[in-house]
């Protein structure tokens, strides 16, 4: 892959290790990360990779991904597509802006709407793709439309109606060919006193249920209707379970973390045997909230 360099596409790394690219601080390789310049440097990588026929994928900040391997192709982060402009409660940003920053800004200034992303690692494209959220609600309920790079390397508007937005899931994870280069975000005006004290009530709700003093990538698995995971997990005897260097957190058993040094593969063995306990017991197929990175 040494051509790539005379792209001249933008910063890359050449077999880094994950553990400064995942929030798990994973210590699995890359063959490659690529930082690319702008929207433009972006496409023509893409086109460059296709015809190669290179594996590659977008991530964020790697809050919701596992490598159980080393990635044999190019990872491709976005950072530098990061532009924001605030017209009174219309947000546009790139998606490699940072989720909490962004909503940490918006609140500061008085715009309410974001208050449940203040605690969520990541980017803003990642949370637009995973639909993320808490506190029951999340970007569905904000995101009014998005610019999308199409499998075609077109650039295209998809509105909220056609972004299929239900529970940690949206059109873009179900077509992962199309990648979220900006967001438009719509907020409403309320009070900045208000918006801080419910973030700050929320900040010290999180230190008090989740395990934060070790790497994770939050909620493992989505709750199931009229149920919770986290309680499934527990009832089938899993709350702190050790495989490796990962564990089930003792303090809240939606949570892996990176106890010991974990490897990918042992995050992984214990989301199966989890997910094989609660079906056996329950009859209930647990769904990863998590991407297992091939």
């Amino acid at each position: 892959m040494k051509k790539i360099e005379n792209l001249k596409i933008g910063k890359i790394l050449n077999d880094i290790s994950l553990e400064k690219y995942t929030t798990y601080k994973l210590k699995e390789k890359a063959k490659m990360i690529i930082i690319p310049d702008d929207i433009n440097k972006l496409i023509e990588l893409i086109k460059y990779l296709e015809i190669k026929k290179i594996k590659y994928k977008i991530i964020g900040e790697g809050s919701n991904l596992i490598f159980d391997k080393n990635y044999d192709g190019v990872l491709i982060k976005l950072e530098k597509i990061d532009d924001l402009k605030i017209n009174n409660n219309i947000i546009t940003v790139g998606a490699g802006y940072s989720l909490i920053k962004l909503a940490l800004k918006v609140s500061k200034l008085g715009l309410t709407g974001m208050e449940f992303a203040t605690g969520i690692p990541g980017t803003v494209g990642g949370a637009v793709f995973n639909n993320a959220g808490a506190y029951k609600s999340d970007m569905g309920y904000i995101v009014h439309s998005i610019k999308v790079l199409t499998p075609d390397k077109k650039i295209e508007t998809l509105y909220n109606k056609d972004l299929n937005y239900h529970y940690r899931t949206s059109f873009l994870k179900e077509h992962p060919e199309y990648i979220c280069l900006e967001a438009k975000i719509i907020l409403k005006k309320g009070k900045k006193e208000a918006i801080m004290e419910v973030i700050n009530d929320r900040r010290l709700r999180r230190i008090e249920a989740q395990p934060l003093n070790y790497p994770s990538a939050g909620s493992v698995f989505r709750n199931p209707d009229n149920n919770f995971a986290g309680k499934l997990i527990e009832d089938v005897g899993f709350k702190g379970k050790i495989i490796g260097g990962a564990k089930v957190s003792e303090k809240h058993a939606n949570f892996i973390v990176n106890y010991n040094n974990a490897k990918g593969s042992d995050i992984v063995t214990l989301i199966n045997q989890i997910k094989e306990n609660v079906k056996n017991k329950f009859n209930i197929e647990l769904i990863l909230e998590q991407e297992i990175v091939d």
